[in-house]
């Protein structure tokens, strides 16, 4: 596999986990594991680092033509 192809599907699978946060803070979904409750904030952050991520590996594969 190549540097490029590894950074875009990176990119691909970092975006549709900041989908997937941004969905949950929409839509008011309830998280609970291990019997706790998974506060809003924390898809917050991690939908503000895993787009961080897509938008780098992008970038990345961007640059290895």
């Amino acid at each position: 596999m190549s540097p490029r192809v590894f950074s875009l599907t990176a990119g691909i699978v970092f975006l549709l986990i900041t989908i997937a946060h941004i969905v949950r803070i929409l839509s008011g979904a309830a998280v609970v594991v291990a019997g706790m409750s998974v506060p809003m904030w924390a898809s917050g952050a991690a939908a503000f680092f895993m787009g961080y991520l897509a938008f780098e590996a992008f970038r990345a594969g961007r640059a290895t033509r």
